[in-house]
């Protein structure tokens, strides 16, 4: 579909040539490297949080209260304060992204993710400085701003930047980007938790390098075309085209798919928003909401951040929870890998049903360990042999989760919408994850404490609702170029009645 107007005969045929040529290669890996950023903020607020030297200096309370032995297992870590300076990065993310939709429409992609890195850049600086809570959330709140902004347009220039039959591999490299940052933060936290007093200011100092490496490297890279017909700048589009698609490649037909489906959008300009809740874009709405819903219920955001403060719970010390979490990331790494090989081969569908089953499995089993032997022992809050159980259940929870989820949201959500309303739709699934984070990121501990172990039995119930959703209302959109995605809704054994419908009324 071009603009929502021009439907190929049979989308999965159309083939525009080109393939993945250096420029491809160094653009997508910069516009990917957005991840980092996400991707290593989350595992240092993790691991961060449990580190003594952390919460003597901010949280005196939190950390007496961990060595209390009457305090109930599940509860120690229950202080509204510790989970704001982790979830108030969500919250300032929602909020940019709303405007960074109609914002990347004016400046364009490359500019957004240049003004992104530098917000992150300055969070980290008086996050590494900080001497108060106050400073600790202004900090978050910076990055949050910078996350919120960089979000909403780095999958799209994934997706328009990207050869059709490898977008899916292409995008998903965002997802491997942001595992990398966890697996580094991990990493980081696992030597600077031995630092006494100021180790944490290491770990919160070293998140400038990804902001950095954003800043420079988006001075590099040019614009995606759509982004700049979208601007009214044809000639640098076209150019930018050939560069992406090779000197040798005919880029008449695709370029002309282009320039049609902006036409068509600039149509449609004002009121992007308003026009996403119309019954034309009904099946783009419903899907575009119901994938970072569940991806936010799947439970994995919340556990990966706070796995360092589940291990410390189940009887891990501080340096054994930290690379419990290193072992994590390694595994979320090689998922992510291996979902962003086989996602353009098996497709989306299938990988997002079997991860959600795997998941919904190993969820049960952790709830079922932690109800029957966590601080039933007395004097060991776990057995060693269930703790380890339990580790390994966890990692291949995570698993599951990264070689399905993780990997497929971004393409899926950077398809499904037509040109003419993909920054309003980008930036409303990505506010929705985003407000959706930051609610369970205040709550999850409060729900640890409350509901025990059936938290997880939870999750897994919304996971294997997830999962039936996508099974009946998701398409296969697998290396269908975007310019004609409609024909793949049309023929939607559910969709497919209403846009047939709404075309014979139109």
């Amino acid at each position: 579909m071009a603009g929502g107007g021009f439907v190929a005969a049979d989308a999965s045929a159309r083939d525009y040539g080109g393939g993945v040529t250096f420029s491809v290669v160094v653009t997508c890996l910069m516009a990917a490297s957005c991840g980092l950023i996400y991707g290593y903020d989350n595992g240092i607020s993790g691991g961060v949080t449990q580190m003594e030297s952390f919460l003597s200096k901010f949280f005196s309370e939190v950390l007496s209260g961990t060595k209390n032995a009457k305090r109930d297992i599940y509860c120690k870590y229950d202080n509204q304060w510790l989970t704001t300076f982790t979830s108030s990065l969500f919250i300032a993310a929602t909020l940019s992204s709303l405007v960074a939709s109609s914002v990347t429409r004016r400046v364009g992609r490359q500019a957004i993710m240049l003004f992104g890195g530098a917000l992150f850049l300055a969070g980290s600086i008086i996050n590494a400085g900080a001497v108060n809570i106050a400073m600790l959330i202004i900090g978050r709140m910076l990055l949050g701003f910078g996350i919120g902004f960089t979000f909403q347009a780095a999958p799209v220039y994934l997706s328009e930047t990207a050869p059709a039959k490898w977008r899916g591999a292409f995008a998903s490299a965002f997802s491997f980007f942001l595992v990398l940052g966890i697996l580094s933060a991990n990493v980081t936290n696992y030597f600077t938790d031995r630092i006494p007093v100021w180790g944490w200011r290491v770990s919160l100092g070293l998140a400038a390098v990804p902001g950095i490496i954003l800043v420079v490297g988006a001075f590099f890279v040019s614009d995606t075309p759509s982004s700049l017909v979208l601007r009214g700048h044809r000639e640098q589009a076209r150019a930018a085209l050939q560069r992406i698609r090779g000197i040798n490649t005919n880029i008449d037909s695709e370029f002309m798919d282009i320039v049609r489906a902006v036409d068509e959008a600039h149509k449609n300009e004002e009121g992007a928003c308003q026009r996403l809740f119309s019954k034309q874009y009904r099946h783009c709405l419903a899907m575009g909401v119901a994938i970072p819903l569940f991806y936010e219920l799947t439970g994995m955001t919340v556990i990966t951040i706070f796995l360092p403060v589940l291990f410390r719970t189940v009887g891990f010390s501080s340096q054994k929870a930290i690379l419990g979490s290193v072992i994590n990331s390694m595994v979320n790494l090689v998922g992510s890998l291996m979902g962003s090989l086989v996602v353009d081969h098996i497709g989306r569908r299938f990988l997002l049903i079997m991860g959600g089953l795997g998941m919904v499995l190993c969820q049960v089993a952790i709830s079922w360990i932690m109800a029957a032997h966590l601080g039933k022992h007395e004097g060991v809050v776990m057995p060693h042999n269930y703790a380890t159980a339990m580790l390994i259940l966890m990692l291949l929870c995570v698993f599951s989760f990264s070689v399905s989820w993780s990997v497929v949201r971004w393409p899926v959500l950077s398809e499904i919408y037509p040109v003419e309303v993909r920054s309003a739709g980008q930036a409303m699934s990505i506010s929705i994850w985003l407000c959706l984070t930051f609610v369970e990121l205040q709550a999850f501990i409060k729900m640890l404490c409350a509901m025990k172990y059936a938290v997880f039995l939870f999750h897994a119930g919304c996971l294997l609702v997830g999962t039936i959703l996508v099974a009946l209302f998701l398409p296969e959109t697998k290396g269908v170029p975007l310019e004609i995605m409609r024909s793949v809704w049309t023929q939607h054994w559910y969709w497919g009645r209403f846009l047939k419908a709404d075309k014979l009324t139109g």
